[in-house]
């Protein structure tokens, strides 16, 4: 080491497999102790946003010192070799989805909340949103917002498409019409979407309020952080089939109608679908019928029925398993989706069960959403 040098402590810094930092003191950096107040200033360089080093108060200047031009050469080359701090480092963003604001990694959106008690309606306003994620290949993202209130899904409203944009102003108002005494048992959902032509358009993030924490006596003007929407699962398809039950004959007939929106299934992007219908007692099938199969189609029609031996005193200890399957020639035939009825059966399948044994003699049609294979098998029947 020259004369009137020392070592500088430098820190390192690694990145874990679990995406944390840590750091150590390891090895040193040389500088001469004619330039303390450069290397002192070295702190100051690690600012994203200097390039030269503003003047240290702690340090006293060196006489002689020029800092305008020697001290720029050296520390520079000095600067090369100390590494950031560690609470500067932050992982270098990539791909589309990771151009986010510095602070709200999914984005924030500003609403407005109001009740009219006159009309008896919840005025929602969507004002902008800002910091939004780039879900798009060209680093930005197509949003909009759907509104609805929990747990009535299906009135919704959506605010318009804003092209191209990360920060976009909605300006829009929407009102939902729900008596103010029952407004404390819902929860408000905005979220917020980016928008795709020719696919699935992608959940960006959104806000959830229930409306109980929310004084409506005066409006509300707020901004909420996006959370990450919760994953939807994937729509299997829907199916439609009547139940009709004769007390007099124990006789149990199933028609299977009709499916929609099946599961592309083939590389063609169509599937060929027929249905199973199997009848349980305590678990266990003991009778089984299927349909037709109707090539190249995510909405075949089959109008078929079938009909099973079922006692009066067992009719509540049986229950029917519908699996709709995709053939395959040449393989193993894959399951679709599965809707089991019956007492066991719970949600729609139990309503439809019961709307059945109240209209005896009378078939009882109703659609239900396909479930995946290995969660829509009931409970054997106590």
């Amino acid at each position: 080491m020259p004369r009137g040098c020392w070592p500088i402590p430098m820190p390192l810094v690694a990145q874990s497999a679990d995406g944390s930092w840590s750091s150590s003191l390891f090895g040193s950096v040389n500088e001469c102790t004619g330039w303390a107040w450069g290397a002192r200033a070295l702190g100051c360089l690690h600012r994203k946003d200097r390039e030269t080093p503003p003047p240290c108060s702690r340090s006293p200047q060196p006489q002689g010192l020029q800092r305008p031009t020697r001290l720029r050469t050296r520390v520079a080359s000095a600067r090369a070799l100390v590494q950031p701090e560690v609470e500067e480092l932050e992982p270098a963003p990539s791909g589309p989805g990771s151009q986010v604001a510095e602070k709200h990694e999914l984005g924030r959106l500003q609403y407005s909340l109001d009740y009219d008690f006159q009309s008896g309606q919840l005025l929602v306003g969507i004002l902008q949103a800002e910091g939004l994620a780039a879900l798009d290949l060209g680093g930005s993202s197509d949003p909009y917002v759907r509104v609805y209130l929990l747990p009535d899904k299906r009135r919704r409203h959506e605010t318009k498409v804003h092209r191209q944009t990360l920060n976009p102003h909605f300006g829009e108002n929407f009102a939902f019409k729900v008596p103010y005494v029952e407004l404390g048992g819902r929860v408000l959902v905005m979220a917020v979407y980016d928008f795709d032509r020719f696919s699935r358009n992608d959940a960006i993030g959104e806000v959830r309020i229930p409306m109980s924490s929310v004084d409506l006596g005066r409006p509300v003007l707020a901004w909420r952080e996006l959370q990450a929407a919760p994953r939807e699962e994937e729509k299997l398809g829907d199916i439609c089939f009547s139940l009709r039950y004769v007390p007099t004959a124990g006789k149990l007939t199933v028609i299977v109608l009709e499916a929609k929106n099946l599961k592309k299934m083939d590389v063609g992007g169509l599937s060929d679908p027929y249905v199973k219908v199997h009848l349980l007692q305590g678990g266990k099938k003991v009778r089984k019928k299927k349909t037709t199969i109707k090539k190249n189609t995510l909405n075949p029609y089959y109008n078929e029925a079938f009909s099973f031996e079922v006692p009066c005193d067992q009719v509540q200890k049986v229950q029917v398993e519908l699996t709709v399957l995709d053939y395959d020639k040449l393989g193993k035939n894959e399951a679709i989706g599965r809707v089991a009825v019956g007492a066991a059966a719970g949600g729609a399948g139990l309503r439809h069960w019961a709307d059945m044994l109240a209209s005896p003699r009378r078939p009882i049609a109703q659609w239900h959403s396909l479930r995946p294979p290995d969660r829509a098998r009931p409970l054997p029947a106590p």
